[in-house]
């Protein structure tokens, strides 16, 4: 069918169609749990932990949701997209479908844009218990002092010849030390959090990508004096990795779990009327346009397709990600 026998809702379901078969950034969903929203405000309680099972004496011993979580405000964004009705005309169907495509997975992506911004600045920027994200003094409920943002000074391992450029034998080492870090996390009532953990993702800036991928795959690594088995092998943790190119990071990586009921982060997407409800990264994505025998078409001789939809992201559990700084 040639553009020219299209309508605009012809174009909206194509634009449909690719929202539908759109996949987005693979990392999205393993470090962040998606909720709907239907509120330009959502508030996050049950951040902190339920709890433990307890020899039953007396009354039960209720656990309340917490009094203060995080709040997560629903923002507007939008992504408008103007045909030309001459390429109507002329039936530049095969070009249109790809700035469709195009536009929808620019649309998806964004997610991935909103993530790596909470990730860029969670040293600086508080989470529900109050502290920053990274940080070297988490405390809450019967915890110890706790830290996710580790230096040379926790662990020796993070000390390498060149902190932009680790060798991949160096970043199996501090892999495996950012790891082991996850599973000393202890919750609120002092227990466990990380005890079932067995699937990680590294997330590295683009110069490390390499050689991390070298870290978690080689059974065998080159030490520069020799070679030694891969302490990662063997493991039966699940590890991997994910160049992020919107980081501005050098000499920082960060490793966060990704097989717990929770997630590092928080995804939050408004209901509009008639969004998309193909799948998680395109949930709550609205079409919307004006096309034949508008203002628009008799002004400027093109119609306009939109993109809207209305989301934000936060922090969740800080627990589940640790950042390594190298020296």
């Amino acid at each position: 069918m040639g553009l020219k026998q299209l309508s605009s809702r012809d174009v909206i379901g194509q634009f449909f169609e690719a929202l539908e078969a759109a996949t987005g950034v693979t990392w999205i969903p393993r470090v962040s749990m998606l909720f709907p929203s239907n509120q330009q405000f959502e508030n996050y309680k049950w951040l902190g932990f339920s709890p433990a099972l307890r020899r039953w004496i007396g009354e039960r011993q209720a656990k309340s949701l917490r009094v203060n979580g995080v709040t997560i405000e629903n923002l507007l964004y939008e992504s408008t997209l103007g045909i030309d009705v001459d390429d109507i005309r002329r039936d530049k169907t095969g070009q249109i479908r790809i700035r469709i495509k195009e536009q929808v997975d620019e649309a998806i992506s964004h997610w991935a844009t909103l993530l790596t911004t909470l990730i860029q600045n969670a040293e600086t920027v508080a989470c529900y218990d109050g502290q920053f994200f990274f940080d070297t003094d988490h405390q809450e409920g019967d915890s110890p002092t706790q830290k996710n943002k580790l230096t040379a000074t926790e662990y020796g391992e993070l000390n390498v010849a060149t902190p932009t450029n680790p060798t991949a034998n160096e970043l199996a080492d501090v892999i495996l030390k950012m790891i082991q870090h996850l599973y000393s996390f202890k919750n609120d009532q002092n227990r466990p959090m990380n005890r079932f953990a067995k699937e990680f993702l590294v997330m590295v800036p683009v110069g490390m990508w390499g050689n991390a991928m070298q870290a978690v795959t080689k059974a065998n690594l080159n030490t520069g004096t020799g070679v030694r088995d891969n302490p990662l092998m063997g493991s039966g943790l699940r590890i991997g990795v994910e160049s992020n190119t919107e980081l501005t990071w050098t000499d920082k990586l960060a490793v966060f779990r990704t097989d717990g009921n929770a997630k590092p982060f928080i995804r939050q997407a408004e209901l509009l009327d008639g969004a998309s409800q193909a799948g998680d990264e395109s949930l709550g994505i609205q079409v919307q346009s004006i096309a034949e025998g508008s203002e628009e078409e008799f002004k400027n001789n093109q119609w306009l397709f939109g993109i809207k939809a209305s989301r934000n992201a936060g922090y969740g559990y800080w627990q589940h990600g640790v950042l390594a700084q190298l020296s």
